[in-house]
């Protein structure tokens, strides 16, 4: 990792970088398994230089990949715009446990301990949003373009993708969790049961009619969720105000 082109670029201005996807999932199989098609997915989040945030800015997302790695890094305050909008990708970074975290600076320790200004019912929406997609794609039963060689071969071999079984059922239940109990539990104690899917141990109906059941438990978790409508955004621009005041306090 510290000879990487993505590591070089980034880690200097990064206030918080973690794994996330299946290496945080305990999903994750290495490239000698026949059945792998894993990256090593990185995420995190950068200050930008004083400038970008005058004028006309500055590029706020950057995505990188560097066999094995798959790298995504968003400026500060879109980070923060997506966690409002409760990305459950992006949500994950402020859940993950201290190990998987490759750098946490101060600030980005400020963020984790507020990570609990991200949690809403709105939830609902994004988790089972994210979920519909990932089983619209399952059920088309094709090889689409974003997919490697690897992959359509799991796909042919399977009769559907497995990957996105997997994301399917993993969202369900960690969004029906979310709704639940305000905590995001990133790191799976099914992760063997999701490595089963991945390994296509169970068919595209069995995963179908799962599903079906995951997503009627999560309308049930959001009739009966405790957890706030929507996520107070003033609360949280006072946060990124004191964040970037703080960080430029001594130029500006």
């Amino acid at each position: 990792m510290l000879n990487t082109k993505w590591y070089k670029e980034f880690y200097d201005n990064c206030v918080l970088l973690g794994y996330r996807g299946s290496k945080v999932h305990g999903t994750w199989r290495p490239n000698t398994d026949p059945n792998s098609i894993d990256d090593i997915d990185v995420m995190g989040v950068m200050i930008n230089p004083i400038e970008a945030y005058f004028g006309f800015g500055k590029q706020d997302t950057f995505e990188r990949k560097e066999d094995p790695w798959d790298v995504v890094i968003y400026d500060i305050r879109k980070f923060v715009h997506l966690l409002c909008k409760m990305n459950p990708n992006v949500l994950s970074l402020l859940w993950i446990k201290s190990n998987y975290y490759i750098k946490v600076t101060p600030i980005g320790k400020l963020l984790i301990d507020n990570r609990n200004l991200f949690i809403s019912k709105e939830a609902y929406k994004t988790f089972t949003g994210y979920a519909w997609s990932q089983l619209h794609r399952m059920e088309r039963g094709i090889c689409n373009g974003y997919m490697g060689d690897k992959r359509k071969k799991l796909v042919d071999k399977f009769g559907f993708d497995t990957k996105n079984a997997t994301h399917l059922i993993r969202l369900l239940k960690m969004g029906i969790e979310f709704l639940s109990t305000g905590e995001l539990n990133v790191q799976r104690e099914d992760n063997t049961f999701l490595v089963d899917i991945k390994n296509g141990k169970y068919q595209i109906d069995w995963i179908k009619t799962e599903a079906d059941r995951l997503f009627k438990l999560a309308e049930v978790a959001l009739v009966n969720s405790k957890l706030p409508d929507k996520v107070d955004k003033d609360k949280v621009e006072k946060l990124l105000i004191s964040i970037l005041t703080k960080n430029f306090e001594n130029i500006m």
